[in-house]
């Protein structure tokens, strides 16, 4: 796994994106598409509004980019769980099309933009579904993941995950619900939080992706980067530790989330 510490989180994402947009040209020529796994958090912005400001530039087709969103708040309607309103404040949706599709639509060329059918959300009527999809289309070329401040935890999957894990709907541990609150600020208190979400599995990023970039910025992520970076394998107690396992993996951090780290090219080899 690469190691890298950069000075701002806008040098961490501007190193993602162009991560990215290498991808995207490749499998444009290649005449494929790209598979873009995606968390809707707040680590992951500078990395989306990078991209788009990429693509700008050279005015990139979009219409084969794919993406592949890791997990979303659910609710209860009657007796089944159901995603929230697309225009939901807490919706991942909704995040999907203000923070990363709206952004590139505009970047790319006009009528030449991600297709609204080529955004992925799991259905929590049929979460197992979403694994067969992903692998049904070749797999995720890039997931880009994220660590949970004070738990690890990566998409909604709590500690103690078992490194099987697929696709599934899961009850929210009350850190990560804590942590998700500065990402939707909507929430009033947090017993507003929902306490339930669905989520891809652990096995689901590591089994079905060809690369994966952890993007880890600010102090309170400081513990986030000590355990992964110093982490051998993957480590149920913090399940973002998965990244140690993932094919082409790197772990991107700002000095805020760093700031004694000294290597600045640290690698070990994957499998």
């Amino acid at each position: 796994m690469k190691v890298r510490v950069f000075p701002h989180a806008t040098d961490v994402g501007r190193s993602a994106a162009s991560v990215i947009a290498d991808g995207i040209r490749q499998a444009r020529r290649s005449g494929r598409d790209y598979l873009l796994g995606c968390p809707a958090g707040r680590s992951a912005r500078t990395t989306y509004r990078s991209l788009a400001q990429l693509l700008s530039v050279e005015q990139i087709p979009l219409d084969h980019l794919h993406l592949v969103l890791m997990d979303s708040y659910v609710h209860t309607v009657g007796k089944s769980l159901c995603l929230p309103p697309g225009d939901a404040h807490w919706s991942a949706e909704r995040f999907a099309a203000e923070e990363i599709v709206g952004p590139l639509n505009a970047a790319a060329p006009a009528g030449k933009g991600v297709a609204a059918h080529h955004v992925w959300l799991p259905d929590p009527s049929e979460p197992e579904e979403f694994d067969q999809r992903i692998r049904s289309a070749g797999g995720v070329d890039l997931f880009l993941l994220a660590s949970g401040s004070t738990d690890g935890h990566v998409g909604f999957n709590p500690p103690g995950t078992d490194r099987g894990s697929v696709t599934r709907v899961v009850e929210l541990a009350e850190s990560t619900r804590r942590d998700n609150l500065a990402t939707y600020p909507g929430f009033a208190t947090f017993d507003d939080v929902p306490r339930h979400g669905v989520t891809v599995g652990i096995s689901t990023i590591v089994e079905n992706s060809r690369s994966a970039i952890m993007i880890t910025l600010g102090q309170e992520k400081q513990t986030a980067f000590r355990r992964m970076s110093t982490a051998d394998a993957f480590d149920p107690v913090w399940p973002a530790s998965i990244v140690r396992e993932c094919r082409q993996a790197s772990l991107l951090a700002d000095r805020a989330a760093a700031p004694s780290f000294q290597d600045r090219r640290a690698e070990t080899q994957n499998p």
